[in-house]
């Protein structure tokens, strides 16, 4: 995979910053895009520019050619900027990684959820990605050739309590994904997801999913593995590698024929 560009979003922390080093690795250049500030009525913090340089700095000791950039997906003018900046760099983005995403305002019924609520869910979510990918998907079909890969969620196959916008905006990113998949397989522009299960918290990664998600459940004590455990076929949690793992795949040239294919990366969860 030398030679190409990817764009990740949300590479501050996390399954972003998993993804950013896996490539990275692999001699994929990057842009690393987050938003590096907190969401007005967001309940947790959102990933820091320090993170995000943080991140920058891993992928460089594997000798990736890394910019930044912070933005909002929710602003597309910003979002636009964004990447023409990355195409006056470095000419193409093949690789376009929707990672951006939130797991709550969540943990209400669906009567008690507010517009606010559901509206910054579904816009960062689902209308992020979909932004994204209106933006870098021209210039892929110009080169005739180009990979994104959305990350959604189990929570795109499965309903859950108490998480109805998360649920909502992941299984619409399901659904734009298969759309896109048949709108641009026949111009070499594959489209694909994955759907992590429950990721473990790392702190190398210092990703903070599982304990917003503890939080949204007002589950007590300190140890909330212990709690996801046994919801587990495999007995363990997911690590974001594993996720990573997936979306090095998909992007790369062994999944040339793979495009509209939703990759579960959750222990076994979603077929018990």
């Amino acid at each position: 995979m030398t030679d190409r560009l990817a764009l990740i979003t949300g590479a501050a922390r996390g399954i972003g910053r998993a993804t950013a080093t896996a490539l990275a690795a692999d001699g994929v250049d990057l842009v690393l895009a987050d938003i590096a500030e907190d969401i007005k009525g967001v309940p947790y913090p959102m990933g820091t520019g320090s993170q995000l340089e943080a991140t920058a700095d891993l992928c460089r000791e594997h000798g990736a050619g890394v910019s930044t950039e912070r933005f909002d997906v929710r602003d597309t003018v910003a979002a636009a900027a964004a990447v023409e900046r990355a195409l006056d760099r470095h000419g193409r983005i093949d690789v376009l990684v929707n990672n951006a995403g939130l797991v709550s305002p969540s943990g209400k019924p669906v009567h008690e959820v507010s517009d606010a609520d559901w509206e910054v869910m579904i816009d960062v979510d689902l209308t992020g990605a979909f932004r994204m990918m209106r933006l870098v998907i021209p210039g892929m079909l110009r080169r005739g050739s180009g990979c994104v890969v959305n990350v959604a969620s189990t929570a795109g196959l499965v309903g859950y309590r108490h998480f109805a916008g998360y649920v909502a905006a992941k299984h619409g990113l399901i659904g734009l994904t298969r759309s896109a998949a048949l709108d641009y397989a026949p111009h070499g522009v594959r489209v694909n997801a994955v759907c992590p299960g429950s990721v473990r918290d790392e702190p190398e990664l210092e990703g903070v999913m599982m304990a917003e998600i503890a939080r949204c459940l007002e589950l007590s004590g300190t140890d909330h593995e212990k709690t996801f455990l046994p919801t587990q076929p495999t007995n363990r949690l997911v690590r974001a590698a594993d996720v990573a793992g997936a979306v090095r795949w998909l992007a790369g040239d062994d999944a040339r024929d793979v495009t509209g294919s939703v990759v579960t990366v959750d222990g076994g969860y979603t077929v018990r």
